[in-house]
């Protein structure tokens, strides 16, 4: 650690101290948060989440909210001084470009997180027994569960992202879309199937493999572009094996082997929005960046937010000029890990610097801060979670990469006024599916 992260970290001690001091399943949730509540009261203990579907849900439609809160207050340009010791730089950024539109309606705190007890218990086998691999390029001695759920490294938190408890095997229908600065809107359409290796009881750690998740996905609407489709290999160790892509062109009716997929590349479809390490927040190889672990802190961030998978909600009434309509969201007062990464010497990457805000109950990273080459904020990523109750799991309702300057911004895997948001099946479907040749079959 140099000795700027270390200052950096200076404020953030106490609290880091005392994350490491519990147990799993006393002072620690089974997942490895704080199951205290903070001492102002406005953070709840956890109580096991919401682990039951409403009366009448039917697994597959789209989620109702369990809540029914009303906002305890808005957060608005006006008044946001008064919260600056809760708010990101990225949220603060927001609220200044978007002076007239943008808010952050503040809802009671819930920690709905939760995970099935066989979840729990592989976490418990896991502390202690995982480690870091290849100088944190990926790790072993876990599965099926959260790797270090004590951490005291960085890319120990960053792994607890990435390999999170997300379910099995879901299928899900969504949309992408780019929305440009006088409110125009581009869709694409798609439907992905994902199998999470990681979680496959079926296999123990001695035979688990190198596969975190893999993933299908083809692209529905519009016509001109529909037929598209593109398989995903995500690995453990990316040292030992990098992560595998293949797409399908649908005008040569052929699978090629894409090439690397990942750190800076442009994810086409989200206009330039959206880099390959921008997905899911933050993914992929650690690499290429220095990481400092700035301890955790009480912070507002996108929780419960079921208005945003919704099927009464209007896309068209979600979709604003320069964010999304902040009527449809919701945020929390929850603890985070904060995780800073800078750009090696020997690396290139459009970001320098970028931080993530990582949830401590579900080991989310619900938001990034990313800084261009001169080292000022330009652009900011949401992730806006939900706590699906018949997993249970926290999975995204959707993702917002905004960018400041340009007044654009890009929206993955969109849900809301869709009649089946996704659903989750057992048992896990073979690995077969996961090939050049079932990507065909897939997209065809």
């Amino acid at each position: 650690m140099n000795l700027r992260s270390f200052v950096a970290l200076l404020p953030f001690l106490p609290a880091l101290l005392q994350a490491q001091g519990g147990e799993l399943g006393s002072e620690l949730t089974p997942m490895g948060a704080e199951a205290a509540g903070n001492a102002a009261g406005t953070i709840p203990a956890w109580s096991g989440g919401v682990t039951e579907p409403p009366i009448g849900y039917q697994p597959g439609e789209p989620h109702v909210d369990p809540f029914g809160d009303q906002p305890l207050h808005v957060i608005s340009a006006s008044n946001h001084a008064q919260h600056t010791a809760v708010l990101s730089p990225g949220l603060v950024a927001l609220l200044q470009r978007y002076p007239d539109s943008f808010r952050i309606p503040v809802y009671p705190s819930r920690r709905s997180h939760a995970a099935p007890e066989w979840v729990y218990a592989n976490t418990r086998e896991n502390h202690g027994r995982s480690r870091l691999v290849d100088e944190g390029n990926g790790f072993e001695g876990a599965h099926a569960g959260i790797p270090f759920p004590v951490p005291d490294q960085p890319l120990e938190v960053y792994w607890n992202h990435v390999a999170r408890w997300r379910g099995q095997h879901i299928i899900s229908r969504a949309d992408d879309v780019n929305v440009y600065p006088d409110g125009r809107h581009t869709r694409i359409a798609r439907s992905t199937q994902v199998k999470f290796n990681y979680y496959d009881r079926s296999r123990s750690i001695d035979n688990a493999g190198n596969v975190l998740f893999s993933l299908l996905s083809k692209v529905t609407a519009p016509p001109r572009q529909a037929g598209g489709g593109v398989l995903v290999l995500e690995t453990l160790n990316q040292s030992a094996e990098p992560r595998q892509a293949w797409s399908y062109d649908a005008a040569r009716r052929r699978v090629l082997r894409a090439p690397e997929l990942g750190f800076d590349d442009a994810i086409g479809s989200a206009d330039g929005l959206r880099t390959a390490d921008d997905t899911d927040i933050v993914n992929g190889s650690p690499e290429r960046f220095e990481w400092s672990l700035l301890g955790k802190r009480e912070m507002l961030i996108p929780y419960n937010n079921y208005a945003l998978v919704d099927s009464e909600t209007d896309p068209e009434a979600l979709l604003q000029r320069g964010h999304i309509n902040p009527a449809f969201t919701r945020f929390e007062l929850h603890r985070v890990w904060i995780l800073e990464a800078r750009i090696r010497r020997e690396w290139r990457h459009v970001y320098t610097r970028r931080v993530f805000y990582v949830d401590e109950d579900s080991w989310t990273a619900v938001m990034a801060d990313q800084y261009d080459q001169a080292g000022e904020l330009w652009r900011v990523s949401i992730n806006y979670p939900f706590n699906a109750y018949e997993l249970p799991a926290t999975l995204p309702a959707l993702y917002v990469f905004h960018d400041l300057s340009a007044g654009r911004y890009h929206v993955q895997a969109m849900k809301a006024g869709a009649r089946q948001v996704a659903k989750t099946l057992e048992p896990m479907p073979p690995d077969g599916l996961f090939t050049p040749a079932g990507l065909r079959r897939y997209v065809r």
